[in-house]
């Protein structure tokens, strides 16, 4: 159980119309696949997808730091030393999905080993979680149409509005349509990815006090301390922090400073290893979590609801896991499918999905 190599492969496979936020815009998943291989020949795999915009890694930087500093430091380890080895990463500054990977790869490698499900490691408490989609930047029509077509092929009913656009109008008015075009019975919340300001969060959210929306994620920059704090004293749905909670340390920060009432948990910026601290600080402090979305493909949305569904309190909302249905094909040999509303836990040893190697030679990049 000796890890002996460790990859970073680059790859790319176009989205059939981009992901649009705040903060940025997604075209294309130019991702990292990372593997590692054991003395024994298992090899555990996992996607690192870089989003230069919120952690400031990109898809070459994830290669080179991979290769160059956190393989030397995993190869030799055992499956089993994983705080050493995060241990041993954590020497090197910032660079979350990179050693989320690599975490999320060796349990991947150990439940193989093991020949057990990784879900069931975690906890095993249930087999499946209702699904979220997230509704980029669109005109109001637009993003109605796509809330109607995910509801009637896929089940789906809860939708993440992205928002924080200028004039704020602009988003009020979409998250109003939705409501009216996809009825009562849809759970809907917005997600500002930092895009406005406290006081333009505050007269939107009042603005939508009647479209019974449940969450508000990151709508202003948590660097503001005393604003977020003081918008999250003004709203009466949870407060939600994603990028401004991606430690221990930040959780605890946004958490007790009242800038945020419940936290987004990302395995694909804190692996499982890492996610499982959050989700446990979260129940000491008796807080909400939802488990979000890195605009993963369809191996980090595996990851994602073998996270989720371990645990009582990560399968108890709707998991942000559907984005992977945008792309114009992925790297699995067995596609996720969405149905009814939910995705259903892979079910092979480890994470439970298996990478075509066919698909990763035609979307490689490196070669």
């Amino acid at each position: 159980m000796k890890i002996v190599a460790v990859e970073a492969i680059p790859y790319s496979i176009p989205y059939r119309k981009p992901l649009r936020f705040a903060s940025g815009e997604v075209r294309a998943a130019s991702h990292v696949l990372v593997r590692v291989t054991t003395d024994d020949g298992i090899v555990g795999a996992a996607d690192a997808p870089p989003r230069p915009f919120t952690y400031g890694e990109t898809q070459r930087g994830v290669v080179a730091v991979v290769e160059d500093l956190f393989a030397p430091q995993v190869i030799g380890r055992g499956l089993l030393e994983r705080e050493a080895i995060l241990e041993d990463l954590a020497r090197t500054v910032g660079n979350p999905t990179a050693k989320a990977a690599i975490d999320m790869a060796i349990w991947d490698a150990l439940g193989r080993t093991l020949e057990m499900p990784v879900t069931g490691l975690l906890g095993g408490y249930t087999d499946r979680m209702r699904v979220s989609h997230m509704l980029g930047f669109d005109e109001p029509a637009v993003m109605v149409s796509e809330g109607q077509r995910m509801r009637e092929l896929h089940g789906i009913s809860t939708f993440k509005v992205k928002v924080g656009r200028r004039p704020v109008a602009l988003d009020t008015a979409v998250v109003r349509a939705l409501r009216e075009g996809l009825g009562p019975d849809v759970e809907l919340y917005v997600d500002g990815n930092r895009g406005w300001t406290a006081s333009e969060a505050a007269g939107a959210m009042a603005e939508m006090a009647d479209l019974g929306l449940t969450l508000a994620e990151e709508l202003c920059p948590a660097d503001d301390v005393l604003s977020a704090r003081w918008l999250g004293q003004q709203l009466d749905v949870p407060v939600v922090a994603d990028e401004s909670a991606t430690t221990p340390a930040e959780v605890t920060r946004q958490l007790l400073s009242g800038a945020a009432s419940a936290i987004s948990i990302k395995t694909a910026r804190t692996g499982f290893t890492g996610s499982q601290r959050v989700l446990h600080l979260c129940e000491g402090l008796g807080v909400e979590v939802v488990v979000g979305n890195q605009v993963d493909g369809q191996l980090g949305t595996a990851c994602s609801v073998v996270l989720g569904a371990a645990h009582r309190r990560t399968s108890a909302r709707a998991g942000e896991l559907s984005n992977f249905l945008d792309m114009t094909d992925d790297l699995l040999t067995e596609p996720l499918r969405i149905s009814g509303g939910e995705l259903l836990v892979p079910t092979g040893h480890g994470i439970g999905v298996e990478v075509d190697p066919e698909k990763l030679a035609r979307y490689r990049i490196d070669r």
